[in-house]
């Protein structure tokens, strides 16, 4: 591996540590003015201020005097599934609900059946296009859900699609299997066999591959309820994949409540959770990861963020990238939305999308920071300060990105 030295920063932004940031400390991100990094077998090992003297067959980047952070994180998408959904569009304008829209056979069971005609290679190609876009934005490392198969035979292909990218491309892709999405027509009128199928059939073949680190359950009105959220995410653990859920998206049926008491590594989407939800969470040590990008593309309203971090949960934000509730793969207008409709400050909205996000995929030890020992992921802005980047939207901002010390963008 060729060695890198970026100098000439004008600002260098970023939280620090290897783990999740909650409370005020969410909040404190250390600014470097006039910095350098020095990048070795793809490896931070240096960072400080001045005029660095590049070594000996050193590459050498020249920042400009632009601001520089670490690599996005992606904690939360649906990066594999079968065709489009922008036929469901009108019929939202015509004010029809997401389970409504669910119900009349589109939603999750319409691009499963497009998942399940789809090859190997058809989404592979898909796949790794949108891992291009979101490394265009400044995303360095994503977590990529299977969950669009609903059947054993398309979730494990879904999942070797994920392995298959995360070796191939640049991008770090961390894989959760999410075979407990939604019950599939099939069968609607037998939800245990399809729990039992899930937990029984689906799950040891995922272990036994070892091809998912995190067991998914959508815990909503009809779709899970608690109960069977919790047989689900017990009957993971078994098989050594850690819990996360979808939780209190669209009703407050207990999701949270049941992530704080699991000890989930993640509680995703949390829109309407309640203050009960938010105190199980902050007792469990579960890691909020909120998606602004779906409650605005929904019309819904905003996770109560500010009272998450007030109240001492780690939050983590996220695209939730997929073909129904949210068609975005940009963290720049995650980070827009984080401070316009969460009312985050701008140090805790880059803790959100760098630190805590690598936190809730157990990344915070390799990503999230630009510190030593830490891989040499880093995102170059055509941007003064971090204040700049969250009040600027509708433009890409990325001047450059920095993966594992590789200029690649």
């Amino acid at each position: 591996m060729s060695n890198l030295l970026i100098k000439n920063i004008g600002l260098l932004a970023t939280p620090m540590g290897t783990a999740a940031k909650s409370g005020v400390q969410q909040g404190a991100v250390q600014f470097l003015y006039d910095a350098f990094v020095r990048i070795e077998d793809g490896i931070i090992t240096e960072v400080g201020s001045g005029k660095p003297r590049a070594k000996n067959g050193e590459t050498v980047v020249d920042a400009g005097g632009k601001l520089v952070t670490p690599g996005l994180v992606d904690a939360h998408t649906h990066l594999i599934f079968g065709g489009w959904r922008q036929n469901e569009l009108g019929m939202k304008l015509h004010g029809k609900t997401y389970l409504e829209i669910q119900n009349a056979g589109g939603g999750i069971q319409s691009s499963t059946n497009a998942t399940r005609m789809a090859t190997e290679e058809e989404l592979t190609a898909k796949a790794s296009l949108a891992l291009d876009e979101m490394m265009a934005f400044g995303t360095t490392t994503v977590e990529a859900k299977s969950g669009y198969g609903l059947a054993t035979e398309h979730e494990l292909k879904a999942l070797q699609v994920i392995k298959n990218l995360n070796d191939r491309h640049a991008m770090d892709i961390v894989a959760t299997f999410m075979g407990a999405h939604l019950v599939p027509k099939e069968y609607k009128q037998n939800r245990k066999e399809y729990i039992r199928l899930v937990c029984e059939e689906m799950m040891p073949l995922v272990a036994q591959q070892g091809i998912a680190k995190y067991n998914d359950v959508f815990c909503e009105a009809d779709t899970f309820d608690v109960e069977e959220a919790r047989q689900i995410l017990e009957a993971g653990k078994k098989y050594g994949l850690r819990p996360k859920i979808h939780a209190d998206e669209i009703e407050a049926i207990g999701g949270s409540q049941l992530a704080g008491e699991m000890g989930a590594i993640s509680a995703e989407h949390l829109i309407v959770c309640p203050p009960e939800g938010i105190e199980a969470l902050a007792k469990g040590g579960v890691i909020a990861c909120l998606l602004p990008a779906t409650s605005f593309n929904l019309g819904a309203t905003f996770a109560p963020a500010r009272d998450m971090v007030n109240a001492g949960v780690p939050v983590a934000m996220a695209t939730d990238f997929n073909p129904g509730s949210c068609p975005c793969l940009n963290m720049q207008f995650v980070i827009n939305l984080g401070c316009l409709k969460y009312r985050l400050t701008p140090e805790e909205v880059l803790t959100a999308v760098t630190l805590n996000g690598a936190a809730a995929i157990d990344m915070a030890d390799k990503v999230g920071s630009v510190e030593p020992g830490k891989r040499g992921d880093l995102v170059i802005w055509d941007a003064p300060d971090l204040d700049y980047i969250c009040y600027r939207f509708g433009s890409n901002l990325v001047k450059s990105v920095i993966k594992a010390g590789k200029v690649v963008k």
